[in-house]
């Protein structure tokens, strides 16, 4: 086994935290992914209105970043350890079993559907029919996900440096790909609306049609902001922004939302209404690779492969780290090789597709009280005068409070989608249920005692945070000192992926303005290989610099 340290129970040391470009990748890699083609597509049979998604959209994934900033990222930043680690000093190891087991499964569960949207890809170059069903109707399918899949566990084994520099790779060009896919298929939109007709009109015609009355701009938002609630409310991305030098790096999650899921979610809704008018189909018999090869060519195969791999890799390793918190002494590489094997499975049957939108409200749903859990213990319990990790001091295995909030709070999320309430607008009173409950638990069974064990554990943080920033500073100061302009073949690498780059959006440019599509479908693939070649040199040549980074 390779001698990679993951700190899978212990704090991040400062000398392993991460620049912040890495997180901007890593946020955009993860969330420009391949289900952004079905959330796209979903919207389109959703009927809700033009305006409903421009406003919900934003609102929505103005809430989320919020969340990952002011919630998550302080609380990831301030102890430098994985949600696991933390979740077991306040609840204990029988309460972190538990969780780990349910966290676990889950991210497991949608780590393979982003394996399955990378297999629908794959699968047209094979020419297997599109997989629509819960089960797979092809058995050369099976083989493509399972070849998928292994290159996928590959590379979430190398740990989270290894994640976050694929996804600085893949993550500019992925981003130009579903703008360039929106803006090859809007002329033929516009052509079957009248050629003359504006963006507002082919929207609402051919795109978001708003049909459905039920569904409405509140619908949207709330989506936006729970579908991702499992990593921002409910902690799980504690794991990923422990390595963050600064709280501040949450905002990078901007990135993920707004270049992510608002603009992909936007581009992808036209891509798919774009294919769905040539192929003379429904949008619903269309899978994610189906609608990218007919906007983008061999380019869109590579595309949703990749989108695939940028968002699975960081979920699987979310996923080892779950099942290695059961037993720490357990490897994590190996942990991740048996998780990434049982996903991969998953991967073959894809059900998730059918009820993704409800999947993702549901997982966050499931694993958010946990997450009020621990921000009521961190920092509602020192103003009321509560005594932090009270659990721990009594030699309690399980934090008997911590797992009944979780059960009030599934029920009473359960008794109001019961009474009529959208499944996507339980996350406020979940979260005020869990935390009240906890609150009220812990105080009546001892968290309103003193330990005396308390004041030790303060100090010694203290002075590990201390210790942290005065290695911080010294850093700064080397690396401001020492840094040096980039050497040529570094430059040359970074101009030659950035014309590349400019080279895929002028083509995505010139379809639009009413170039030949075929052609654009058939020679896209050339400036995106010398992309690829230009920016894995850049980011081989890069990695020296990494420690001197801000």
């Amino acid at each position: 086994m390779s001698d990679i340290t993951e700190f899978e129970t212990s704090p991040v040391t400062p000398d392993k935290l991460q620049p912040a470009r890495y997180f901007a990748a890593s946020f955009a890699g993860e969330h420009v992914a391949g289900t952004e083609f079905v959330i796209g597509a979903m919207f389109v049979t959703w009927g809700v209105s033009t305006a409903d998604i421009f406003w919900g959209l934003l609102w929505g994934n103005l809430l989320a970043v919020l969340t990952w900033t002011f919630v998550c990222a302080p609380i990831a930043v301030d102890t430098r350890l994985t949600l696991y680690a933390y979740l077991k000093r306040i609840a204990g190891p029988g309460t972190i079993r538990i969780y780990s087991v349910v966290n676990g499964i889950l991210f497991c569960i949608l780590a393979g559907t982003m394996i399955t949207v990378s297999a629908s890809a794959v699968r047209i170059l094979f020419d297997i029919p599109a997989q629509v069903h819960w089960y797979p109707t092809d058995g050369r399918f099976v083989l493509v996900a399972l070849a998928v899949g292994a290159v996928v566990v590959a590379i979430a084994i190398k740990g989270f440096r290894r994640v976050a520099q694929f996804a600085e790779v893949c993550a500019p060009w992925m981003i130009l790909m579903f703008i360039a896919g929106a803006l090859s298929m809007y002329p033929l939109l516009q052509a079957a609306a009248g050629g003359d007709a504006g963006f507002g009109e082919v929207a609402d015609r051919f795109i978001w049609r708003g049909d459905k009355s039920e569904l409405s701009a509140w619908h949207v938002a709330a989506f936006a902001w729970v579908c991702n609630l499992a990593m921002h409310g409910g902690l799980s991305d504690m794991t990923v922004l422990r390595y963050a030098r600064r709280y501040e790096y949450g905002y990078f999650s901007a990135f993920g939302m707004f270049i992510g899921h608002y603009l992909a979610w936007v581009c992808a809704g036209i891509m798919g209404a774009g294919a769905a008018l040539v192929l003379g189909k429904s949008i619903t018999e269309l899978d994610a690779g189906g609608v990218a090869y007919e906007a983008l060519g061999s380019a869109g195969i590579l595309a949703v492969i990749i989108a695939g791999w940028t968002t699975s890799n960081p979920t699987i390793y979310r996923a080892g780290l779950a099942f290695q918190s059961l037993r720490p002494s357990w490897n994590r590489e190996v942990v991740t090789a048996v998780v990434g094997a049982v996903t991969t499975v998953i991967a073959c049957f894809p059900f998730v597709f059918s009820r993704l939108m409800d999947f993702v409200g549901m997982m966050g749903l499931i694993l958010v009280p946990v997450g009020a859990v621990i921000v009521a213990e961190h920092w509602l319990f020192p103003r009321l005068g509560y005594t932090r990790y009270w659990s721990q001091y009594r030699g309690q295995s399980t934090n008997l409070p911590a797992v009944l909030s979780w059960g009030i709070a599934l029920l009473v999320a359960f008794g109001l989608n019961r009474a009529g309430v959208h499944l996507f607008f339980l996350l406020v009173p979940v979260w005020i249920t869990a935390t009240l409950a906890y609150l009220v638990l812990a105080g009546a069974m001892g968290a309103r005692q003193a330990y005396p064990q308390a004041s030790g554990d303060a100090q010694a943080e203290a002075e590990r945070q201390a210790a942290e920033q005065a290695c911080l500073a010294q850093a700064r100061e080397l690396g401001a000192a020492g840094r040096h302009r980039p050497g040529p073949l570094r430059r040359l690498s970074r101009g030659l992926a950035l014309l590349a780059l400019i080279a895929c959006i002028g083509m995505a440019l010139w379809a639009l303005g009413g170039g030949d599509l075929q052609l654009f479908r058939r020679w896209l693939w050339l400036p995106t290989l010398v992309y690829f070649a230009a920016a894995i040199l850049w980011v081989v040549r890069s990695e020296s610099g990494d420690k001197a980074a801000a």
